[in-house]
């Protein structure tokens, strides 16, 4: 059973990223560039993949911030909000968007579907869609939680590669290594 779910989770995270629209990731790498600050929000396993995404993004170099942590600042709106939810339903992160788009913060959304009120009202979608006929190998939302952890860390080597950032710099921004 282990080996026929790992093969079968890689399967689908493959199969679900190979959708990713290119021009889309040069479109977030440019928002994420340009804003002032980058704030992550998700809710559950969600909200940890959000967390690994913020602190790459700190790594880089870049002021980042997820929300709901005692010390994240105020959201204004130079910065950018980027939430994950897979059901794109998710209360808190729908709240936490009408608080974003309210105040002129620019958003983007990584769900599973387009049909749903956090992507409605995103600056741009990124929509993760695996295709979940076998519960019993990767139950509730693994498949997309695991194809998002994939396609933030993908979309942290295109800003490393557009930043001119190395290893070796975000490793000397690594709480570790201080």
């Amino acid at each position: 059973m282990f080996k026929e779910a790992y093969e079968y989770i890689l399967d689908n995270a493959r199969s679900s990223l190979n959708t990713i629209d290119l021009q889309n990731v040069r479109e977030a790498v440019n928002m994420i560039k340009s804003a002032k600050q980058i704030f992550v929000y998700g809710s559950g396993r969600s909200g940890l993949v959000g967390k690994f995404f913020a602190m790459r993004l700190v790594q880089l170099g870049l002021v980042a911030y997820f929300i709901g942590e005692t010390i994240t600042p105020v959201v204004n709106s130079e910065d950018l909000v980027i939430l994950i939810s897979n059901t794109g339903r998710t209360k808190s992160t729908v709240l936490v968007e009408s608080i974003a788009k309210r105040i002129g913060a620019k958003i983007i959304a990584i769900t599973s579907s387009r049909d749903t009120p956090l992507a409605k009202h995103a600056n741009l979608v990124f929509t993760i869609k695996p295709k979940n006929g076998r519960v019993e190998l990767a139950p509730l939302g693994t498949l997309f939680e695991i194809s998002a952890v994939i396609f933030l860390d993908a979309l942290i080597a295109e800003l490393m590669k557009e930043l001119n950032q190395t290893e070796e710099d975000m490793r000397r921004r690594h709480a570790i290594w201080v």
